[in-house]
């Protein structure tokens, strides 16, 4: 008799629990959710302008150098731009055996992918991107010599009389690898590498490329490349939109 009315009991107990445990489920179900908090700011969208310093610095130190670029960035999404430089150049290469003066305009275009996760209203940039590149160019050969292997007996010819090659075109595609920080409101400082590879040339009669205007120094018969640049851009703002975060 006494182990009944100690199961009743326990009975009675176990159904007084699951009816107070359904009535705290059903009062907490009744309460309003509570928002999360979240931090809306602004994406500025406009085009962003600019110049090489390099390249400017690089001519006014360099003798046998001269040029500018201009840089162009437009945002299409949040980490995904449309990029470009358009330059001239004129660079003077000397040789044991060659002085040619290039000269000449390139044109780059592509885009950039920002890898960088900016916090709240940040607007910087750690970037990669490619471009694909086209110069115009011509040589200036103002002198040269022939090597002869008969270096005793044998007179080195030599010239002096200037030529001009003129309609030399090249392409190529280039992959950059750089970074924009916002130094005050829309003025970005920036710093980039390029790897680039040849994709077509013409040449000279006589002599190969040395130098392409946009691609740089050539190497051999490699058809690698590579450059850099310091660039410093504003951005005009035209709008913009709220991202969450």
């Amino acid at each position: 008799m006494k182990r009944r009315h100690t199961l009743i009991y326990t009975i009675k107990t176990g159904l007084m629990v699951l009816l107070f445990c359904v009535s705290s489920q059903a009062q907490n179900d009744s309460l309003p959710a509570i928002p999360q908090d979240s931090v809306t700011y602004k994406l500025k969208y406009g085009l962003r302008l600019g110049g090489d310093l390099g390249k400017l610095i690089r001519s006014f130190v360099d003798d046998d150098y001269s040029g500018f670029e201009v840089v162009a960035d437009y945002r299409l999404k949040n980490r995904l731009y449309v990029a470009g430089e358009l330059g001239v150049e004129e660079k003077s290469t000397i040789t044991d055996y060659l002085n040619v003066t290039t000269s000449g305009s390139y044109l780059k275009g592509g885009i950039d992918y920002n890898l960088y996760q900016n916090w709240l209203d940040m607007d910087n940039m750690i970037y990669s991107g490619f471009r694909l590149g086209a110069s115009t160019f011509s040589h200036t050969r103002n002198s040269f010599q022939i090597y002869s292997t008969d270096q005793y007996w044998a007179p080195q010819f030599s010239s002096s009389e200037s030529e001009k090659f003129s309609g030399l075109t090249a392409m190529w595609i280039e992959i950059i690898i750089g970074i924009k920080a916002e130094l005050f409101n829309n003025l970005y400082l920036g710093l980039n590498v390029q790897l680039k590879g040849l994709i077509s040339e013409t040449e000279p009669t006589g002599f190969e490329n040395l130098y392409i205007p946009g691609f740089n120094k050539t190497y051999d018969t490699s058809g690698i490349g590579v450059g850099y640049g310091y660039t410093l851009s504003y951005r005009i703002p035209l709008y913009s939109k709220n991202k969450s975060n």
